[in-house]
C-alpha cells in the first residue's frame, strides 16, 4: 500500500491545546512513524487560552515516561485554513466536534470526527484531565493509544 491513499494530514482538537490535544500529536506522531506513514501532525485547541505555551506539565511527564516526546510542541488555536489543510480533524470530545462544526464551513464536515470513533470500546470522549489528578492523565494516554492504534489500522486498511 502506498501512502497516496492515505490523508496526508491529521489536526487532534481539544478545548485549549495544553492537555490532551498535544498528547495525542505527541502520540500519533510516533505510532504513525513506527508503522512506516509519512503523515503531517499537528494539534490545536478550539479556544486560545494558552497560545505559544508548552503542554501541560502533568501530561508531558505521563507520556514521557511512556515514551513520547513533546518537543517543539506549543499551544495554539484552531485557524480558519486548517479546515482546508487538514485531510481529517479529530476531536477529543463532543463538545469541541460541534465547536469545530460551528468553525467551519459544511463542506469540511466529512473529515471532522471523534478521535475514540477509532478505539476499540464504548469511549466517546477523552475527559479533560486538566483540573483532575495523576490518574485521569494515565486514562487520557491509555484512550489516546488505544485510538492511535486504531487510526493506523483503519489508515492501513484503506
Amino acid at each position: 500500500m502506498t501512502n497516496s491513499t492515505l490523508p496526508v494530514s491529521v489536526l487532534f482538537v481539544c478545548l485549549g491545546n495544553i492537555c490532551r490535544s498535544p498528547t495525542a500529536e505527541a502520540v500519533f506522531r510516533q505510532k504513525a512513524e513506527q508503522a512506516g506513514l509519512t503523515l503531517t501532525i499537528d494539534s490545536a485547541g478550539t479556544h486560545g487560552y494558552h497560545i505559544g505555551s508548552p503542554p501541560d506539565k502533568r501530561s508531558q511527564a505521563t507520556a514521557e515516561a511512556r515514551g513520547y516526546s513533546f518537543k517543539g510542541l506549543k499551544c495554539r488555536r484552531v485557524a480558519e485554513d486548517d479546515f482546508e489543510k487538514f485531510d481529517l480533524i479529530l476531536a477529543m470530545d463532543s463538545d469541541n466536534l460541534k465547536n469545530l462544526r460551528g468553525m467551519s464551513d459544511p463542506g469540511h464536515h466529512h473529515k471532522i470526527k471523534l478521535f475514540l470513533d477509532y478505539a476499540g470500546y464504548q469511549h466517546e470522549d477523552v475527559p479533560d484531565p486538566y483540573y483532575g489528578g495523576k490518574k485521569g492523565f494515565e486514562l487520557v494516554l491509555d484512550l489516546i493509544e488505544s485510538a492511535s492504534d486504531g487510526l493506523i489500522t483503519s489508515l492501513q486498511s484503506r
